[in-house]
């Protein structure tokens, strides 16, 4: 029914307007609507080029809910959607629905960013109210993106590329993100676009090595294990750090390739250390959704020789949380076939207490955040005591990341932590350099 009055309510308000130009669940305009009254608007503009702005706007996380509550419930947000917008356009202004939950607005009296960023706080606030979908009501966010003429282009085209850059630049900040175009943001999206296309070229030709930073004994300094962490030198582009190239593999959908090589070549060099080194490897968040998981990893490290139990998977708690149910059923069997799970970051999480009861873990990793402040700062210290009683508690063994100096070393020991990893013990070497490492490993004494 509510779908049924918001459509009638826009086509009343459209009148005689061709159907080719309406949307026809909404009653708003249509993508043919916005190109013929853009194309107006620069007309009138070029004779007098007193700038207007056009933004675009997506529901945040709407897809999930059109998933869960079916599609009529998901058009019955959408025409809530098209009532609010149309509610609250300033005089003058068109807003018109283009496909799915992406809708479009012409501001024919907004003049600069100050303005754009008045109104989308408004429309940000009017999308943020609950929608009523009869006995429930669900929550959204949306993002935006605007371009001002003439400044983001003078033709329809130009400003449609211009403000699809922006908004695509907002969703790729995360929910509820504004983004105003700007030769600046052009730019930043074409060294992105570039740098996925090298990496991409980089995956295929395999050429994203693995390094090894040591994980060591902190009583003696002698290693009992590895983390691999990916490292990429492009001809082009130079060394790109992984917090960089990471995210983008994440965000672009390459990740899972890009793990699967990188482990691939890990099991293969852990097969030249001692028995008793394990290989600590780091899980991204797609993985711990996809049912393929347990199944790909197995392959992986089976063909290189590799035994489960020389193996441990690290995950985050924020991948957890993307799809807890598969992330749970991924570990268990995966720990079913002997492959440690080691949680990383502890400390950084919303909910850590709570997870380390709910998840089967057999490792912590303290947060470097707290190392690094342990030697000089109280709470630190008090909190990686906690940490360290908690997980004994637990039966969970504790390592501690980012060691940089000796005295942050002596004092993990005092609290109880007996394992840790850091530029103190050693950075990130390649295979060869890792496999001298082992060899030339020597005690180091307790008082350092």
């Amino acid at each position: 029914m509510a779908i049924e009055l918001a459509t009638g309510h826009f086509k009343a308000m459209a009148g005689l307007e061709p159907i080719s130009y309406t949307d026809p669940l909404t009653g708003l305009g249509n993508r043919a609507r916005l190109r013929d009254k853009i194309t107006k608007l620069v007309a009138e503009r070029s004779l007098d080029p007193a700038p207007f702005t056009i933004g675009l706007v997506n529901l945040d996380g709407f897809r999930p809910i059109n998933d869960l509550f079916g599609h009529p419930a998901g058009d019955d947000i959408l025409c809530q959607v098209a009532h609010r917008l149309h509610a609250c356009m300033p005089s003058g202004a068109v807003v018109v629905r283009l496909d799915g939950d992406a809708f479009a607005f012409i501001l024919p009296l907004v003049f600069d960013e100050i303005g754009a960023e008045s109104i989308s706080d408004l429309f940000k606030d009017v999308l943020s109210a609950p929608y009523d979908l009869g006995k429930r009501s669900v929550r959204l966010s949306a993002s935006f993106g605007f371009a001002i003429y003439p400044y983001a282009g003078e033709e329809y085209e130009q400003l449609m590329e211009s403000v699809d850059t922006a908004l695509y630049r907002s969703k790729r900040r995360g929910r509820g993100q504004v983004t105003i175009y700007s030769l600046d943001i052009a730019e930043e999206m074409r060294r992105t676009t570039q740098l996925e296309q090298a990496l991409r070229r980089a995956i295929i030709a395999n050429e994203v090595e693995v390094h090894f930073q040591p994980i060591v004994n902190l009583t003696n300094g002698r290693p009992i294990g590895f983390e691999a962490l990916a490292r990429w030198h492009d001809e082009e582009l130079g060394s790109v750090l992984p917090a960089i190239f990471i995210p983008l593999a994440e965000e672009r959908g390459i990740i899972e390739p890009l793990t699967e090589a990188l482990l691939r070549k890990a099991a293969r060099a852990a097969l030249d250390w001692p028995d008793d080194i394990f290989l600590s490897f780091n899980l991204s968040s797609a993985q711990l959704v996809d049912p393929a998981t347990h199944g790909k990893i197995m392959s992986i490290i089976t063909s290189a020789g590799l035994r489960p139990q020389r193996l441990e998977l690290e995950i985050t708690e924020t991948a957890m949380m993307a799809d807890p149910d598969a992330a749970h059923a991924i570990i268990d069997r995966l720990r079913t076939d002997g492959i440690s799970i080691s949680l990383d970051d502890f400390g950084t999480g919303q909910s850590s207490l709570g997870r380390l009861r709910e998840i089967a873990l057999d490792k912590v990793k303290i947060d470097r955040s707290f190392v690094s402040e342990v030697s000089r700062d109280r709470p630190s210290e008090h909190i990686i005591k906690a940490i360290v009683a908690l997980c004994e508690g637990l039966d969970l063994q504790v390592v501690a990341e980012g060691i940089e100096t000796v005295e942050q070393a002596k004092k993990l020991v005092d609290l109880g932590c007996i394992t840790g990893q850091g530029y103190h013990f050693g950075k990130p070497l390649p295979a060869a350099a890792a496999l001298e490492f082992l060899q030339n490993a020597k005690p180091i004494q307790r008082n350092c």
